[in-house]
Order: structure tokens, then sequence, then C-alpha cells
């Protein structure tokens, strides 16, 4: 964080300071919530959690280093005291990022948004210091205390915003008002919370809505290929920037096609010229996320060669994502089991496909969490894409929603031992280490709670067949 004096904190966040000898001390390091990332320096934020309360870790933080505790009570050690935590540290991120001068690059969307974040932040990053969001921290604080990193030398920071409700995402710009705001798509995740996707591009467009005006450098990057992302452009005053497939987008792909080994190649076409791109990612969905990267890059200043050559060499920042594993018996484990909504499921297994050509493919798969009414056609529809695609081997995990997976597949044409359910992750992993033979591809996918990257971290572990140690 830029230094700030506990004083002058304390005035931004309208605190009361306790047990501390002198307010001009300034706090030179980050702002954290977890005591076990204190440094010299720090600002601890003490949340009460469920489970944990910051306050009792108050002595342990400052013997570490930590400058104050920001709190709701005394706690014996120099401490700034507020009514509320939470929004004193959106006070105070809303604070620095009005003293930086660096752009503020937002985005949100129903899927690929961290994929497309750490895309962004790679090929900004290979212009001007950059910082973004941690994996998917994109919350009421997650996405402050990321605000807060930056320091006087950031000139660009990108912020995912997540939403769960109407109203999230304003609430979030507001923290952090952003120059640069991107719309991927409006899909199905959280459908279930929202109630329908109209619901869920009236959230998502909050972002474009708190964009300033085109004459004061506004700019909306809008997905030309999602009629819900589209219809935005009616919703801002700022800059409307396309980006897609389609023949109308300002930047766009031409000659969409994969590598023998998965991954997306395609001519990207910007305003200012054209250049071809070759990515490392796997899968034909990472030129969506790809495309809109290269419309926030050329929209501050970035050349198309110098867009392309930064995304062909753009890597997985972020864990748990598309993750591929390439054992040394030649099994390829991909482990994209972060988190899952139709969209993303879709993708994974087109890219599973792709990837698997002429090679044995599995889809260890389970629940899609948040999808209210639509829970039993979304994984009926995933099961019966699987047999569609040609998937050798599904395996779905867990309960009832495991069990429509295998249903839809079954009822596709998938009969014996082509689909199989299993209770747990621990029962997949011993199903896979006993039928699983050099050259096969393993995809592991489901929503965050069902755990399932044990499954493919044990996998991958593995060097040869039968040494799968059981995690």
């Amino acid at each position: 964080m830029i230094a700030l004096s506990l004083a002058e904190i304390a005035a931004v966040v309208g605190g009361q300071t306790h047990d501390i000898p002198d307010t001009s001390v300034q706090v030179t390091g980050p702002v954290v919530r977890d005591s076990r990332e204190v440094v010299p320096g720090t600002l601890f934020v003490a949340f009460v959690g469920e489970r944990v309360d910051g306050h009792d870790f108050a002595a342990q933080v400052v013997e570490a280093g930590a400058v104050a505790v920001l709190a709701t009570r005394p706690v014996g050690v120099p401490a700034i005291v507020v009514d509320d935590v939470q929004t004193a540290l959106g006070a105070l991120a809303r604070h620095v990022v009005e003293r930086l001068g660096a752009t503020l690059v937002a985005l949100t969307g129903s899927a690929g948004k961290t994929s497309t974040k750490d895309l962004i932040a790679q090929v900004l990053g290979g212009k001007a210091p950059t910082v973004f969001t941690p994996g998917s921290l994109n919350n009421e604080i997650g996405l402050p205390l990321t605000a807060l990193s930056a320091t006087e030398e950031t000139k660009f920071l990108v912020l995912e915003m997540g939403a769960r409700g109407i109203g999230h995402i304003r609430y979030l710009a507001e923290l952090t008002p952003p120059k640069v705001g991107l719309v991927l798509n409006v899909g199905s995740a959280h459908i279930g919370e929202f109630g329908g996707r109209e619901q869920i591009a009236q959230a998502k467009g909050e972002l474009v809505e708190s964009l300033p005006a085109a004459a004061d450098g506004g700019a909306a990057i809008l997905n030309a290929d999602d009629p819900l992302v589209r219809a935005m452009a009616s919703r801002t005053k700022a800059k409307v920037v396309l980006f897609g497939e389609s023949a109308e987008a300002d930047v766009r792909a031409e000659n969409v096609r994969l590598t023998d080994s998965g991954q997306p190649a395609f001519r990207l076409h910007t305003p200012s010229g054209a250049s071809d791109v070759t990515m490392r990612l796997y899968g034909e969905h990472h030129v969506s996320n790809a495309l809109a990267a290269a419309a926030v890059a050329h929209e501050l200043g970035m050349s198309a060669t110098e867009i392309a050559t930064a995304l062909s060499g753009a890597g997985t920042l972020s864990r748990w994502r598309m993750e591929v594993t390439e054992r040394p018996d030649g099994v390829t484990i991909v482990n994209d089991a972060y988190n899952a909504n139709p969209e993303s499921m879709r993708a994974a297994l087109r890219a599973l496909a792709a990837m698997g050509k002429g090679r044995r493919t599995w889809a260890v798969l389970g629940k899609m969490a948040e999808l209210g009414d639509e829970a039993l056609a979304e994984h009926d529809a995933v099961g019966r894409l699987a047999v569609r695609l040609n998937v050798s081997k599904l395996v779905a995990v867990g309960g009832i929603e495991a069990s429509w997976l295998q249903l839809g597949a079954y009822n596709e044409g998938s009969w014996g031992e082509e689909s199989v359910h299993v209770s747990d992750a621990q029962a997949a992993i011993d199903l896979l280490r006993k039928q699983l033979r050099p050259g096969d591809v393993v995809l592991v996918k489901a929503s965050r709670s069902v755990g399932l990257e044990s499954v493919a971290q044990t996998l991958a572990e593995a060097g040869t067949e039968g040494e799968v140690a059981a995690r």
C-alpha cells in the first residue's frame, strides 16, 4: 500500500485511535486479514468469522510487526477502532485508489472472469507495473484488499468483480471506481440466487453504469456475441468497444482453430492492425477470453502485435483452472476443479474432446451449485453432452446431482461401463487408479464445494499406473 500515517487512516475510516503513542507512524506494508501474512509495517484487519475472531490475534500480529489493528473494539495494542471493519476497509480502499495514478480496469461475467483477469494482467504487465486480483478474491473483502496492495509505481489495477445479487457490483464499483469496465457474458452461474438470466444481466450491467463518460476516458468493453451483454451499450455513457467473433466486433478473431494438443490459435484483428495468436492455454473457450483481454489492452494503447505476443506467451496464474499435468506414463490430468457452471462445464468438455483426439478420455464431474430450479435440466444436459462429444468414460461424483449427470449420459446412449456414479472423491480415485492407462486424458471439474481438486492432485502426483497414493 502507499504509505499512510495512522492518523490519516483513522480520519479516512472515521475511527478512533487506541493505544497508539505516535499517530504519525506510517503503514508501509500490506493490509491483510490473515495473521500469517503479517510483515513489518502491516495494517491488520480484524474480521470476525464463523470460527475465528481476528481480534484474538491482535497481540500476535503486533509482535510480528503489524503497525496497528483495524478493529471494532480496543484490543490492548495499537488499534484504530471503527463501527464496522468491512465498511472501513472499503473507505480506505477508495481513498488509496483516488490517490493512485493508476488506470483501474474492472471485469465481471458469469464465466471466465478469473482466466480473463489473468490474461489481462499478463498482457498489461508486459507494458507497465500491474496489480491484479489474486485467484478469485472478487468480493467486498477481497477487492479492497487487492486495491490496497497497489503502490505508487502501479500503472494498471485489474480487479475482478463478482456478484450474488442486484447491487453487489454497484457497491464494488463505488469502492474502486473503474475507468475501463469489461463484461464477458451472462450465463447460468448463480441463477438460483438471481432468479433468471435477465436479473443476472441487470446485476452485471451495473459495472458499465458506473463508468465515466467517453469524454472523461470511460470505456465499456462488451461481448458482441452475447445479446444480453451487447444490450448493455444502452446503459452507459462510456465509449463502447465490442469484442468477439462477430464481424461487427471492433476486436475480433478470424480463422479460429485448435492445435493438435487442443490449444487455440487465431488471427487477432484490432482497429489498428492484425496479428496471429497461438495460446498456451487449452480449449476454444479461451478465444473469447483472449479477445476480451485484447480489447482492454488495445483501448489502453497497445498494438495488435504487442497484444498477440503477450497472449501467445500467457499461462495460467490461478490454481485449478484447466491446469494441465503430463505424467511420465503419458496420462494427462486436466484440473479444472475450482468451480463449475453449465457454460464452463460445456467449455471444459469440448476442450477435453479436442485434447483427447485418438486417446481415451475421462470426464470426472460433480455437482454444479446454485442452479435452483434449473439444476436437474442442466446436469442432465451436461451428461448428454459428454456422450455427444464421445467422451470415453464419465465418472459422476457425489449425490443427487451426480446421478442426474449419469442419467443424462444413460439417456443419450451411454450404457455398460461408459458411465458410472460413485459416492465421493476417494471412490473416484480408487476407480481411476485401477483403470487408467498410459495415454489417457482426465478432466476433473465440479463446483468448489465438491472438493474434486483432491482427485486431480492425487492423480497428477502418480508417475505410473498403480502408484497413486490416496490422500
